[in-house]
């Protein structure tokens, strides 16, 4: 498998940043539910050691791959599909990148504007603020919401394509030749 991708194939930087972003994303939510949902402080800031660095791995990633594309390989071409399908496929994976973003800003701002990092990485972890008191709170639960619909549909389109259609599509972002 080469690095860069193919007309019918992505390469292997592509398909390792994909993956590797997909199995990180899963553990960011699993620890922000888990965070969210977590009753004492100690917990929280326990959740949150983990929360942090994933989101912060995630929006490397995601800058990468922005860059990948842009600066040094091209996407293959289309599997056949109908042009209403073709739309939608471009639509999540433009609002997947557009929520990734905008959920690390939200997270950034929430770390800045309560002064949490230092607590949950060193300090006293009880004394955790509420951090509904931050506008960034928000648009990080609404984002948090909106990317599990998107993956859900990201993640169905490509098996419906893999075991409906049969048309190739998964197998295009795997490792295997």
């Amino acid at each position: 498998m080469a690095a860069k991708s193919s007309p019918d194939r992505y390469g292997k930087v592509a398909v390792t940043i994909h993956w590797l972003s997909t199995f990180l994303i899963i553990g960011l939510i699993g620890s922000g539910l888990r965070a969210d949902g977590a009753e004492d402080a100690i917990a929280k800031a326990g959740f949150l050691r983990a929360h942090v660095p994933l989101g912060v791995a995630v929006l490397l990633l995601t800058l990468a791959r922005i860059g990948w594309w842009v600066f040094a390989d091209t996407k293959p071409t289309s599997v056949p599909m109908p042009v209403w399908q073709d739309r939608a496929s471009r639509s999540v994976h433009f609002l997947l990148y557009v929520v990734i973003l905008g959920m690390a800003a939200s997270g950034i701002g929430m770390m800045i504007l309560s002064g949490a990092g230092p607590i949950i990485f060193g300090g006293e972890a009880e004394s955790l603020p509420d951090f509904w008191e931050y506008l960034p709170r928000t648009p990080h639960g609404v984002g948090s919401r909106v990317l599990v619909a998107l993956l859900v549909v990201h993640s169905g389109a490509a098996l419906y394509h893999h075991f409906i259609q049969k048309d190739g599509l998964l197998r295009r972002i795997w490792f295997s030749e």
